[in-house]
């Protein structure tokens, strides 16, 4: 269907002479065609205003189009829309109560699907949980004799002269215009007056044979304020403590009363100097430990591999969490919801209260929960239209 000028172009060929606002009026007055009705039909609630309105987005899983949206998220509203549409067949959507039962009454005969991605996201709560209620065995028992840290020496700051920046201009046009005047026989005090220099500054730009010897070191050698914090410095740098702010911090609290540009200069020369000097371990923390149990162990560094297995050998309860989750990843990436029940059974037997809230959870919604597990289809196409219809 053409229109605008390319429909005018053409009709104009058939000898049908016609605006191309005719065009579009004419073509923008015809009646939608409604969509078919899909056969998976997606649902989800996304915010007309965030916490107080909300609304329902509905959408052909197969094609990944809209198909409609409606004014609430009401069992009523959505159970008429299924009743007036039938030749649904599956819906996939959240574990919400609320949409379970608009199916159940508008499409008694659809199968419910729960989606995939959500109920990993609910495991990952309670793997998270299970984590925090062990948190006191997280961090790695401290060694008996630890290594003394190597010392680090700083040679000393030996740049060369200047060559550009004002101070470094100026010396170099008085050495120019004092070694001029000597050539002309004027003597030194004579010098001082029309240059405006002391008769000292004039003596030093005339024994210096080029200027770069009053450029070279004329800052080296000088008392720093820091000096007192160097040593101090330089051995927390050694242990791996190189951010700068912190160790401003430190040798604040230990009566340093200079600047922190002063600390970050220092310590900018210690990494030129010293630039394979490795940083600290970071503490386990309770989000990493639930990171590395609910990602695929391919996934991970080598480091982060033996921490994950350091870490269960201290508390076994951390250990039989990660086989659930992977058991349970396993039978969700290949499709074997008939397997849900026996994994259930194992982690109700096993004493992980997270885990057992979360797979109570799972039987009160089984049938879907095993759908979602077996069909191929997601709901990813719901969530990309949510998060477009939230932004707009």
């Amino acid at each position: 269907m053409l229109a605008g000028r390319a429909g005018s172009r053409l009709a104009d060929a058939f000898a049908v002479p016609v605006s191309r606002s005719t065009l579009l009026r004419l073509i923008r007055g015809l009646p939608e065609a409604s969509p078919p009705t899909p056969r998976v039909l997606g649902v989800d609630e996304f915010a007309l205003r965030k916490g107080h309105v909300y609304a329902t987005i509905l959408v052909n899983i197969e094609t990944r189009r809209p198909v409609d949206l409606l004014p609430d998220r009401r069992v009523e509203t959505v159970a008429r829309w299924l009743a007036d549409h039938p030749g649904v067949e599956v819906i996939c959507r959240d574990r919400s109560g609320m949409y379970a039962e608009a199916g159940r009454l508008g499409a008694p005969d659809a199968i419910h699907m729960a989606d995939r991605w959500h109920l990993w996201k609910n495991l990952a709560k309670a793997v998270e949980k299970t984590v925090i209620h062990h948190r006191a065995l997280l961090p790695e028992p401290p060694t008996s004799t630890p290594a003394p840290s190597p010392a680090l020496f700083l040679p000393p700051n030996t740049a060369g002269p200047r060559r550009s920046g004002r101070l470094s201009d100026r010396v170099r046009e008085q050495h120019a215009a004092v070694h001029g005047l000597l050539a002309e026989g004027i003597a030194l005090r004579v010098i001082a007056r029309p240059l405006g220099l002391a008769r000292n500054t004039v003596r030093r730009l005339a024994h210096a044979k080029d200027p770069d010897e009053l450029l070279v070191g004329r800052w080296n050698g000088r008392a720093s304020i820091l000096d007192p914090y160097k040593p101090y410095i330089d051995q927390r740098y050694a242990e791996g403590r190189t951010v700068a702010r912190r160790l401003f911090e430190e040798i604040r609290e230990r009566g340093h009363g200079g600047q922190e540009q002063i600390v970050r200069k220092y310590v900018h020369r210690l990494r030129e100097a010293f630039p394979n000097q490795a940083s600290p371990r970071r503490k386990t923390s309770v989000r990493d430990v639930t990171s590395w149990i609910t990602r695929h162990p391919d996934n991970l560094d080598e480091d982060q591999a033996q921490r994950l297995k350091d870490i269960p050998e201290r508390c076994p309860e951390l250990d039989r969490t990660a086989e659930h989750t992977r058991v349970f990843a396993e039978l969700m990436n290949n499709r074997h919801g008939h397997r849900l029940k026996a994994w259930i059974a194992r982690v109700q037997a096993d004493s992980i209260p997270a885990l057992q809230t979360f797979a109570t959870g799972l039987e009160h919604d089984l049938d879907a929960v095993v759908a979602g597990l077996s069909l191929r289809y997601s709901s990813g196409p719901v969530e990309g239209h949510t998060d477009l219809s939230s932004l707009g």
